[in-house]
């Protein structure tokens, strides 16, 4: 099982961040007595109100640091006071680009059908996995202006696609459908009737490296087509491998047809490095200090933390605890509207753990 003790960054973030972050503490601690693993843990402060104070976002020193840890676990990023991007491009992408986690994960799970939007779809229909390209696309930042402000103006913004980062991604989605060995069909999401540059390159790489995995069975959807089987025929997706935009904008339609934010986690991956884990909903502000947020996908990121440190049989148990009170507890997913507050949620988790 290798190393059992684990030195674990936390940056709890911004708005509800905290909150969420505390229960996902609660079960980490409650697994860890369970289970026979240990850990540290540093506090860390990343995030609007340090930036308004310091006008700090990430330094260099910073992420040097960070990469001594055997995980993050971040809350969320985004401060209403602070101009929308400076946070995201100075926090969320730069760690992801430093600490090249050039995988984003998210399972797309349904635990309960009464919180799908979906008629007549049961938990076996909604069961698959989003392998997100993390690192490069439209999000590596490259493009300009010209004539900025005039009427003749024109921005361009660059898709950037290496061959290397493509292939270690595609790599990664053959070997995680081998491993989670359901139905073993990858699918590439992508738009090569449009997009003719960028996705020739992943075409070709995703039919090369596809011959190493004679038993995966492999198809492809444009992106448009995808977000329509997702409503129409979720039931018919096992893994999906795509490039960062199409990945962040289908991954967010994948946790409404899975029961909404409040249950949907996911992790930054550097399989060699220091990967980082989060509930994907955003800081949630308008909710911050009340009590009422959903802390179960901050829940079910430790589960997917400590899947991908070694600890298996923790993050299954996390896990099963979890869709129990989906199943049997909650009267809804939605902030305010589950029956409990967010501290007695954990509360649940780590009572259902021991």
């Amino acid at each position: 099982m290798g190393k059992r003790n684990y030195d674990i960054a936390v940056i709890p973030g911004d708005g509800t961040g905290p909150e969420v972050v505390a229960e996902g503490l609660k079960v980490l601690e409650a697994a860890s007595a369970k289970f026979g693993f240990s850990y540290t843990r540093k506090m860390f402060d990343f995030g609007g109100e340090r930036y308004l104070k310091t006008g700090k976002t990430l330094e260099d020193s910073d992420i040097a640091e960070l990469k001594g840890y055997s995980a993050i676990y971040l809350g969320a990023i985004g401060h209403p006071d602070v101009k929308p991007g400076i946070l995201e491009t100075g926090i969320l992408l730069k760690l992801r680009f430093s600490l090249d986690q050039y995988i984003n994960l998210r399972p797309v799970r349904l635990y309960n059908e009464k919180f799908c939007p979906l008629k007549d779809k049961r938990p076996e229909d909604i069961d698959f996995v989003v392998v997100r390209e993390n690192s490069e696309g439209l999000y590596k930042g490259m493009g300009e202006f010209i004539g900025k402000g005039t009427k003749d103006e024109i921005a361009t913004q660059i898709s950037y696609n290496t061959r290397k980062g493509v292939e270690r991604c595609v790599r990664y989605a053959y070997e995680y459908c081998r491993r989670r060995d359901k139905k073993k069909k990858l699918t590439l999401c992508g738009k090569t009737n449009v997009l003719t540059y960028a996705w020739d390159l992943w075409r070709r790489v995703f039919e090369e490296v596809g011959r190493e995995y004679p038993d995966i069975k492999t198809d492809y959807a444009h992106v448009d087509a995808t977000t329509m089987w997702f409503v129409k025929n979720p039931e018919w997706f096992d893994v999906i491998v795509t490039d960062n935009i199409f990945g962040d904008i289908i991954t967010d339609l994948g946790a409404m047809i899975q029961g909404g934010m409040g249950i949907a986690a996911g992790g930054n991956i550097n399989p060699q490095g220091v990967s980082m884990f989060e509930p994907i909903g955003g800081s949630a502000p308008k909710y911050t200090g009340q009590n009422v947020i959903n802390p179960l996908a901050a829940v079910c990121a430790v589960s997917m933390m400590l899947e991908t440190l070694g600890e298996g049989e923790a993050a299954a148990s996390i896990e099963q605890a979890v869709i129990k009170i989906v199943r049997e507890d909650l009267s809804s997913l939605a902030a305010g509207r589950m029956g409990y507050s967010t501290a007695e949620i954990g509360d649940l988790v780590v009572k259902d753990l021991k």
